[in-house]
C-alpha cells in the first residue's frame, strides 16, 4: 500500500492491494470491507450517533470540514472495475461484488484507489490534531472477518475492529518535518529536498496505529526480547526508574503470556486516556495519593496487557470483549498482589489521621474492582459479560464489566485451585497466540485442564445478569459438629465458600455447591466459634451482611452499632449510622442553614435508606429539617424497580411562616431490561400530601385554609436524548375541595444544520374546583406557580417583587413575561417554542388560553431572547413582546428578565451521570 500525506489540507492519498485468502468452505461472491475513515462523513452515522446518545455535542456542532470521509475513486480485480456500494444506515462498510465466486482456499487480490479526508482528533482522540499532528487508527480500508458468516460492525469509538491478521507493506510519503512512528518494522527511509518515503512492514498484524509527529514524544526502552514504544506520561521519573520499571513490567508479561510475536509493542497517552487505571487518576496531581513509581508502573502495566492481548489474541473484540478484558484485569490484580501486596485503595491517604478511621481505608488497592462492580449490581445496571460491547453502557463497557470479568476469573481460580487457571490461561494464550479464538474455545481447552464442574461461570456468571447473594439461615452445633443451612438468595448454579474460623484465624474452608434454594449439611466443628461464607471475598457477593454466625449465642449475632463521620464503605460486621455536617441555602426565608445528617447509605447503594437532617436556619433563627424513609425492589425485567416510603419536613415557606410537610409515596420505574443504553424511561408514582402551614395573618380571605391533603397520581414517559428530546407526563390530583387533570408534552430537536427546536404544551383542568373563588393558591398559573405541592426549587416562593419573584421553571403555563391574567381557575392550554438564533442565544414565543370562572377565555402571548448557558441548569430570558405591548421599552425593564438556574449538587451531577448510566 502506497499513502502519500498531503497534511495542510488533511488529506491521504492511498493506492492499496488487497490480497485475502478464504480459509472456509463456502464460496464467497460477495465480500465486504472495513471503511471505518468513513464513519465521520455526516451526522447520521452508527459514529455520530454514539457520540450524540453520550450527551457530547462536540461531532454535532462541528464545522463540515472538521469530520472526515473516504472518497472510494475505484475498486478493481484484473484491471476491470467491481460494483461495490456502502451498507445503508453503515456507511462505513463496504460490500464488494467480485467477478468471479471465490472458493476455498482461493486468494483475491483487489486494487483500490481513494483519498481519506483526515477528521478533527477532538471527536475519537484520532486523527489530525489542532497543532497539525496525526493520530491514526483505522485509516485505511481492510477485510472484514468471514468465518461461516461476515463479522462486520460500524465504529462506535469503541476500538474494537475484528480484522484478519495480515502481512503488511505500507510506504508512506510525508513531509521532512513530521516523524513517524508506528509498531511495524521499518525497512527503508528515503529522503528527499522536501519529504521523505518510508517504507514499513509487518506480518501477522491485525493493528493499524501510525503517528505522525513534528516533534515526537515518544521514547523506546529496549528489553532482551521486545522494544516498549511509549508517550505515556511517566510523571517525572528518573530514565533509570523508567528503564526498571519496564523490564519488570516486560518480564512479568513474558513469564505470563510468553514471547511477543514482533519487535515492538506501541503504548500511547491515548490508551491511558482512554482506559485509564480508575481511582489513581481522580485527583489533582497535586495530591500525591500513590507514589510517582506505582502509577507509572500501573499505567505501563495495564495498557501493555491490553495492547499485548489485543496484538495476539484474536477473539472479536465487538462480541467477546469480556476474555480480552478479563485476563487484563486478572493479571493486573495478580501483578499488584505480586508487587504491591500493601498498597490500599486509598494511598497515602489511608494514613491520615482522620482518614484512617474510615472502614474505606483498610481497603486494598484490589478490592476497588469488586467495588466498582458491585456499584452497577446495586442500582441494576449491571449487564451480562458476553453482551455486545456497543449494547453496554458507558460505565459497563469503561469499567464495571472490565472489573466484573476479572474479578469473575479471580473466583473461578479460587475454586478451581491450585493454580490451574493461571497456568491454563498461560498455555492457552501460548496455543492460539495470533489464531483467531472464541469464548467457547477457552471453555472447552479450561474444562479440559479440570475435573470441576464450572459451567456456572460460562452459563450464569457470563451470559447472565444473576447476582450471588447467600445466607447462613440456621445452625445447630454439638462439640463435635456444626450443622446449617445455607439459603441461595438468587437463582443462580454458582457455589460459595464457607469457613470456620476460631475468632479471626481460619480453621477450614470448602466450597458448597448446587444450592438451588438452600442446602443443609454437616461439618466438623474443630474447636471453631465463627462460621463465614465468603471470608476472603473472593466471591462478588451483592449483600454479605448476613454471611456469618457466631457459634458463641444468640447475643454474638447481634450486630453492633457504630457510629461514623460521613460516608463509608459498608463494613458487613456492624449497622452503622453515618453522620455528616451540613450547610445549605434552601430558600431566602430560612437563609444560610447549618445541621446534621444522620443516614444508613454508604458508598454501593442500599435498598432501604433512612436520613433525618435538623438543621438550624440563621434568618429565620428556627430549627428546621427533613427526615425521610425508603425502600426500593430492583426487578430485571421492564419493571426496573419499586420505591415506597415517607418524608417529612419542616421549612419557611414565606417570611416568619413555616410549613410541615408529610409525603408518603409509592413509585413504578420502568426502563428496557434487554436495551439499557436506551433512555427511554417511565415512571408511575402514587403520593400523599399531607400540609400543614403557619396562617398568614395578612390574608383576608376567611375561606382560605393553610392546610390541606391531596392525592396526586402522575405518569412520566421520557427520552432524553441529545438530538431528539420528548418527554410527557399526565398528572391527576384530588383534594378536598377541588379535582384537576393536566398533560405536559415536552419536544426538544438539534438538527444537522445546528438549529435547534425546543417546544412544550401544557393543558389542564379542573374537574371539580368549591375554593375560594378570590384565591388563586390551588389554580393553574401561566408564569409562576404557587407550588402548593410543594416540588419547585423555589429559593423565594412567596416573593412577588425582587430578584427572587424573577426566578423561572418551565411548568404549568411556561410564560416568561409577568401577564395581567396570572392564573386560571378553571382551565389552561399554553404552547411554548423557542429556536436557534446563534449558538446558544435562542428566539422564544409563547401563545396560549386561559379560563377563570365568570370570565371570557383569555389568549395571551408573549416573545423575547432565551440565553441557554447550560440548557435546562442555567437560562436567562429577556421578553420583548406580549400582550402588555413592547416590554423591553418600558420602565423597570431589569424586573421583567427571567432566570432558571439550579444549585442542587444532585441535579448537576446528573450531568455527568446521563454520560456514563
Amino acid at each position: 500500500m502506497k499513502a502519500v500525506f498531503d497534511i495542510e489540507n488533511k488529506q491521504i492519498k492511498i493506492s492499496q492491494t488487497i490480497q485475502y485468502q478464504n480459509t472456509t468452505q463456502d464460496a464467497l461472491q460477495t465480500i465486504y470491507l472495513n471503511d471505518w475513515s468513513n464513519s465521520y462523513a455526516t451526522k447520521k452515522t452508527p459514529l455520530a450517533i454514539r457520540i450524540a446518545d453520550e450527551y457530547k455535542n462536540i461531532f454535532h456542532l462541528a464545522k463540515n470540514e472538521d469530520r472526515g470521509f473516504t472518497a472510494i475513486a475505484s475498486i478493481k480485480q484484473n484491471n476491470q472495475d467491481l460494483v461495490f456500494q456502502r451498507l445503508k444506515d453503515q456507511i462505513d462498510v463496504i460490500k464488494v461484488e467480485l467477478k468471479d465466486p471465490l472458493k476455498p482456499n482461493e486468494s483475491y487480490n483487489i486494487k483500490l484507489e481513494y483519498i481519506v479526508q483526515i477528521p478533527s482528533a477532538k471527536f475519537t482522540s484520532y486523527g489530525i490534531t489542532d497543532s497539525g499532528n496525526l493520530n491514526l487508527r483505522y485509516w485505511y480500508i481492510t477485510p472484514a472477518v468471514y468465518n461461516g458468516e461476515w463479522q462486520y460492525y460500524s465504529n462506535k469509538n469503541l476500538d474494537d475492529l475484528f480484522i484478519p491478521k495480515s502481512d503488511i507493506t505500507l510506504e508512506i510519503e510525508h513531509p521532512n518535518s513530521y516523524i513517524i512512528t508506528s509498531e511495524l518494522d521499518l525497512i527503508n527511509k528515503k529522503q528527499l529536498p522536501n519529504k521523505q518515503i518510508v517504507k514499513l512492514q509487518g506480518k501477522n498484524r491485525n493493528n493499524n496505529k501510525l503517528f505522525l509527529n513534528k516533534g515526537s514524544d515518544f521514547k523506546t526502552i529496549q528489553s532482551d526480547h521486545f522494544a516498549l514504544v511509549s508517550n505515556i506520561s511517566d510523571e517525572g521519573l528518573p530514565i533509570l526508574d523508567r528503564v526498571l520499571i519496564t523490564e519488570k513490567v516486560t518480564d512479568f508479561i513474558l513469564k505470563h503470556f510468553g514471547e511477543y510475536p514482533h519487535k515492538r509493542l506501541l503504548l500511547t497517552e491515548i490508551d491511558n486516556v482512554k482506559d485509564p487505571v480508575y481511582g489513581i487518576n481522580f485527583l489533582p496531581k497535586l495530591i500525591k495519593t500513590y507514589p510517582s513509581n506505582f502509577k507509572y508502573e500501573l499505567k505501563l502495566l495495564k495498557i501493555a496487557l491490553h495492547n499485548y492481548l489485543e496484538n495476539t489474541l484474536l477473539v472479536n473484540p465487538r462480541k467477546e470483549q469480556w476474555l480480552l478484558d478479563g485476563i487484563q484485569i486478572y493479571y493486573l490484580m495478580n501483578y499488584v498482589q505480586e508487587y504491591h501486596p500493601d498498597v490500599k485503595f486509598l494511598g497515602n491517604l489511608a494514613k491520615i489521621w482522620g482518614v484512617r478511621s474510615f472502614h474505606i481505608a483498610d481497603m486494598k488497592f484490589n478490592d476497588k474492582y469488586t467495588l466498582a462492580a458491585m456499584s452497577a449490581a446495586r442500582t441494576n445496571r449491571d449487564q451480562p459479560l458476553t453482551m455486545q460491547k456497543d449494547s453496554l453502557l458507558k460505565f459497563n463497557t469503561n469499567i464495571a464489566n472490565k472489573y466484573k470479568a476479572g474479578i469473575g476469573l479471580k473466583y473461578l481460580d479460587d475454586f478451581i485451585n491450585e493454580q490451574v487457571l493461571e497456568n491454563s490461561i498461560t498455555s492457552f494464550i501460548l496455543d492460539n497466540k495470533l489464531k483467531q479464538t472464541t469464548t467457547k474455545d477457552f471453555e472447552t481447552y479450561l474444562k479440559s485442564k479440570t475435573d470441576k464442574n464450572i459451567d456456572w461461570f460460562f452459563k450464569d456468571y457470563l451470559t447472565t445478569r444473576k447476582q450471588i447473594d447467600f445466607k447462613i439461615k440456621q445452625v445447630s452445633k454439638t462439640e463435635d459438629s456444626i450443622t446449617l443451612t445455607i439459603k441461595n438468595k438468587r437463582d443462580n448454579s454458582m457455589p460459595i465458600s464457607l469457613y470456620t474460623l476460631n475468632n479471626d484465624s481460619i480453621i477450614s474452608k470448602r466450597w458448597i455447591e448446587n444450592i438451588t434454594k438452600s442446602k443443609t449439611l454437616t461439618i466438623p466443628r474443630n474447636n471453631a466459634n465463627k462460621l463465614v461464607l465468603n471470608y476472603e471475598k473472593t466471591v462478588p457477593e451483592i449483600n454479605p451482611r448476613d454471611n456469618w454466625k457466631s457459634l458463641k449465642g444468640f447475643f454474638f449475632n447481634n450486630k453492633p452499632l457504630q457510629f461514623r463521620l460521613f460516608k463509608d464503605i459498608q463494613d458487613p460486621y456492624y449497622n452503622q449510622v453515618f453522620f455528616m455536617p451540613t450547610a445549605e441555602f434552601n430558600n431566602i426565608y430560612d437563609g444560610f442553614t447549618l445541621g446534621m445528617r444522620a443516614y444508613n447509605t454508604t458508598v454501593l447503594r442500599k435498598l432501604f435508606k433512612y436520613k433525618i437532617e435538623p438543621s438550624y436556619a440563621f434568618k429565620s433563627k428556627t430549627l428546621t429539617g427533613s427526615a425521610s424513609l425508603q425502600r426500593t425492589h430492583y426487578f430485571k425485567k421492564n419493571l426496573f424497580a419499586i420505591n415506597y416510603g415517607i418524608a417529612g419536613s419542616y421549612t419557611s415557606y414565606a417570611e416568619d411562616l413555616f410549613v410541615r410537610q408529610i409525603k408518603p409515596s409509592i413509585t413504578f420505574f420502568f426502563r428496557k431490561d434487554d436495551d439499557l443504553r436506551s433512555n427511554k424511561r417511565q415512571t408511575l408514582k402514587f403520593r400523599y400530601l399531607d400540609i400543614k402551614r403557619d396562617e398568614d395573618v395578612n390574608n383576608v380571605s376567611p375561606t382560605f385554609s393553610p392546610n390541606y391533603k391531596l392525592l396526586n397520581i402522575r405518569y412520566r414517559n421520557s427520552n432524553d436524548n441529545l438530538i431528539n428530546f420528548n418527554k410527557w407526563y399526565v398528572d391527576f390530583q384530588v383534594g378536598e375541595k377541588f379535582s384537576k387533570i393536566a398533560f405536559n408534552y415536552e419536544y426538544r430537536r438539534l438538527f444537522q444544520s445546528n438549529r435547534q427546536l425546543n417546544l412544550r404544551m401544557f393543558t389542564g383542568t379542573f374537574i371539580k374546583n368549591k375554593t375560594d373563588i378570590t384565591s388563586d393558591f390551588f389554580s393553574f398559573a401561566l408564569d409562576r406557580p404557587t407550588d402548593y405541592l410543594f416540588d419547585l426549587p423555589y429559593l423565594g416562593r412567596s416573593e412577588a417583587t425582587g430578584i427572587f419573584s424573577q426566578q423561572y421553571l418551565d411548568v404549568e403555563g411556561g410564560f416568561k413575561s409577568k401577564l395581567e391574567t396570572p392564573f386560571a381557575n378553571q382551565w389552561i392550554s399554553t404552547l411554548n417554542a423557542s429556536t436557534t438564533l446563534w449558538k446558544y442565544v435562542l428566539a422564544y414565543g409563547d401563545i396560549g388560553f386561559l379560563k377563570n370562572k365568570f370570565d371570557d377565555p383569555h389568549f395571551v402571548y408573549d416573545s423575547g431572547v432565551r440565553v441557554n448557558l447550560v440548557t435546562d441548569y442555567f437560562e436567562i430570558y429577556f421578553p420583548i413582546y406580549s400582550n402588555l405591548g413592547w416590554e423591553i421599552g418600558q420602565p423597570n425593564y431589569d424586573e421583567k428578565i427571567r432566570f432558571k438556574f439550579t444549585v442542587d449538587p444532585q441535579i448537576l451531577l446528573g450531568l455527568f451521570r446521563r454520560r456514563w448510566y
